[in-house]
């Protein structure tokens, strides 16, 4: 069973759609209990860190991910979801995250350019990611492929060795990450088409 984390914040009728239109059950669930039993985690997310975290804690969510992750199963960190894993995020004063990968979350800075236009902040719309690392997440996955992004920060981590992924806005961001079971998106794949619902099909297919 998959479970795709309720806490109030996220697209998570539309994750759980992408999952079936590929052919595996995935199931919302906001019971921390559900979490534990799961065979794959999906963590996805919407809004400000320091509200989702706050909902994760308040839900009773935070030991049962982390002992998800501990104990080697399947993993999957979207958009929000990503940040999340990091230990801190500068989004409306510094916020503790769940702190699974060390690094810190950043916003993108003001006046970046692009072949003299200026970039608008958050950074919406589709864009290519360069594979940097192997992913089970990019089974069958082309390099540049587009994917949909949508979002004003983005991820920094201490040890590069866990980007899979980057992409270029103004300047190259981690895009994608993988730490064993471990594997999280900036992007939301369940808004990128074929590309994306490929890549929620090698999660449901990943082993533990």
């Amino acid at each position: 069973m998959i479970a795709i984390i309720d806490y109030g914040m996220g697209n998570l009728r539309s994750v759980q759609k992408a999952f079936e239109r590929v052919g595996f059950e995935a199931q919302v669930t906001s019971d921390p209990q559900q979490v534990l039993q799961a065979e794959r985690v999906v963590l996805p997310g919407v809004g400000a860190f320091r509200d989702c975290i706050r909902n994760l804690e308040q839900g009773g969510f935070v030991e049962p991910i982390l002992k998800v992750i501990a104990e080697g199963r399947p993993f999957l960190g979207i958009c929000l979801g990503l940040q999340l894993l990091f230990s801190e995020s500068e989004e409306f004063g510094l916020h503790q995250g769940l702190g699974v990968i060390p690094g810190r979350v950043v916003r993108f800075p003001e006046g970046m350019t692009e072949s003299g236009e200026k970039l608008p902040v958050p950074h919406v719309g589709w864009n290519q990611i360069s594979l940097k690392a192997p992913s089970p997440l990019f089974n069958g996955i082309i390099d540049q492929s587009n994917v949909y992004f949508v979002h004003s920060y983005y991820v920094k981590p201490d040890d590069a060795a866990v980007v899979a992924a980057t992409c270029n806005y103004g300047l190259e961001f981690c895009a994608a990450i993988r730490k064993d079971n471990l594997v999280a998106t900036q992007f939301h794949p369940e808004k990128s088409q074929a590309i994306g619902l490929q890549m929620l099909n090698n999660f449901a297919e990943m082993k533990g």
